[in-house]
């Protein structure tokens, strides 16, 4: 199997050879269209010229001219009218030479080797040593024609620069790929690191922690990953504490009805006690069912794709049948109830939103001592309905306050059955009014003060 860390390494050089391929044909394209005819012109131009020279000098015999030009940079080839030819200079690599091409120049034409001949790459005819890649003229030098075929000696001419061309480009080519092989790694390190702390969260080590100062999209993928994990830790930790607290929650009442039953099979109880006992299996039995119902309800809701069924309707008559459906309970506290509720219609879920208003009414009555005071007031601010549930109870001290959305959690450490509940009130609270885009706050000054709920709707 290719590691990430090769299958970059032959991309990068893939491009490389690719990209250099490309570059070739476009300049074999450039140089068709805009070089070839420039540079033969300037070839014709250069045989014309020497031409002139031979010419213009008929005391000079051109086998002594031609050594002296050819050891300038060019290649020469002299062709009399017998066919007979004569190379002049450095010899050219490949001398296959159609005489038909001699007899035409003889005749008059100007042979443009550069052009008449064909390439499948048109570039490499500019650097191939042959006759055929010459420019041909006719001369008259001594009362006799000759044909001049001629091209520039590109070993001499520009030897040294073909040689620091092609090392630079090679040296470039082979640098690039030890380059790329180098700083591959710089890339693919911090994947192979995340590899490892993938393996490490998949056996449940959840203490990852990825250095990582770069500031690409990578390094943010770290940081990311890295918040992922302890995510993953906290809710790990949450799981197993949830796990531990329903047990809890459920063991306690199952012991003292397994403790209270078993006590009254053997029959060594008085019918007073009886009936004592079988209050409290009643009572743990009902706490059981509610603390079932509980969580049946957090389950539902923290599915995320539970759909409000939403509708119009009186707020404040909703709060006021909270009240009364709870008026047992106050009345026996003697509560002092105060209600400040104008008119508010909302459209919000009426029965996820009565849960609401039960089990914060039903949390201040709890706890509140008797002849307390019980206040609950609505007010409009702007696109917002504000509910505060207030009283004068045991309150909450206020290292406690921030943990009193926390499932199970409970301010009375002593798990008091009689007052304390499941620790499940308030997380349903909170997860219903985040479910219709509201808030919900806790503050308690100081233990014996009292506490307020406040909840913020949108005002739709």
């Amino acid at each position: 199997m290719r590691t990430l860390y090769t299958r970059i390494v032959l991309t990068f050089i893939l491009v490389a050879m690719v990209s250099s391929i490309i570059a070739l044909l476009v300049t074999n394209v450039y140089y068709t269209a805009q070089i070839r005819e420039y540079n033969e012109d300037k070839i014709v131009r250069i045989a014309q010229e020497i031409r002139s020279l031979l010419e213009e000098t008929p005391d000079t015999r051109m086998e002594a001219l031609l050594p002296r030009i050819a050891n300038m940079g060019f290649q020469i080839y002299a062709v009399d009218s017998g066919l007979r030819g004569t190379f002049y200079g450095a010899p050219f690599k490949h001398q296959a030479f159609d005489m038909d091409i001699a007899r035409r120049v003889l005749a008059g034409e100007t042979y443009r080797g550069l052009e008449e001949e064909r390439h499948w790459l048109m570039v490499t005819g500019f650097f191939e040593n042959s006759l055929r890649n010459t420019a041909g003229i006719p001369l008259q030098s001594g009362g006799q024609a000759y044909a001049l075929f001629i091209r520039p000696n590109l070993e001499e001419q520009i030897g040294e620069v073909r040689i620091l061309m092609g090392l630079l480009l090679g040296l470039t080519f082979l640098f690039s790929i030890g380059l790329i092989i180098l700083l591959t790694r710089y890339i693919v390190k911090p994947l192979q690191l995340l590899t490892g702390a993938t393996n490490k969260i998949v056996g449940g080590n959840y203490n990852i922690e990825i250095d990582m100062s770069r500031k690409d999209e990578i390094g943010n993928l770290a940081r990311h990953f890295t918040h992922m994990a302890g995510s993953l830790k906290r809710l790990e930790q949450m799981r197993q504490e949830f796990v531990a607290n329903v047990s809890h929650e459920i063991q306690s009442p199952l012991t003292s009805i397994q403790g209270f039953a078993q006590t009254m099979l053997q029959k060594e109880t008085s019918p007073e006690e009886e009936a004592k006992y079988l209050k409290i299996i009643e009572e743990e039995s009902r706490r059981l069912s509610s603390l079932s119902q509980q969580l049946l309800t957090l389950a539902s809701l923290d599915k995320e794709e539970t759909v409000l069924k939403l509708s119009s309707y009186r707020l404040d008559e909703q709060i006021r049948q909270a009240f009364l459906l709870l008026e047992w309970q106050w009345s026996e506290k003697e509560l002092h109830i105060e209600l400040d509720l104008p008119d508010v219609v909302i459209q919000a879920d009426e029965q996820l939103l009565y849960q609401v208003w039960l089990n914060l009414l039903g949390n201040s009555i709890k706890f509140s001592r008797k002849g307390d005071s019980l206040r609950v007031a609505m007010t409009v601010e702007g696109r917002h309905i504000a509910v505060t549930v207030s009283d004068t109870g045991v309150g909450i001290p206020a290292s406690e306050v921030p943990y009193v959305f926390d499932r199970f959690y409970k301010a009375d450490k002593a798990r008091n059955r009689t007052r304390s509940g499941s620790g499940l009130g308030l997380s349903i609270v909170k997860k219903i009014v985040e479910l219709h885009n509201g808030t919900v706050e806790v503050s308690s000054s100081e233990p014996g003060k009292g506490t307020v709920v406040t909840v913020r709707l949108p005002f739709l």
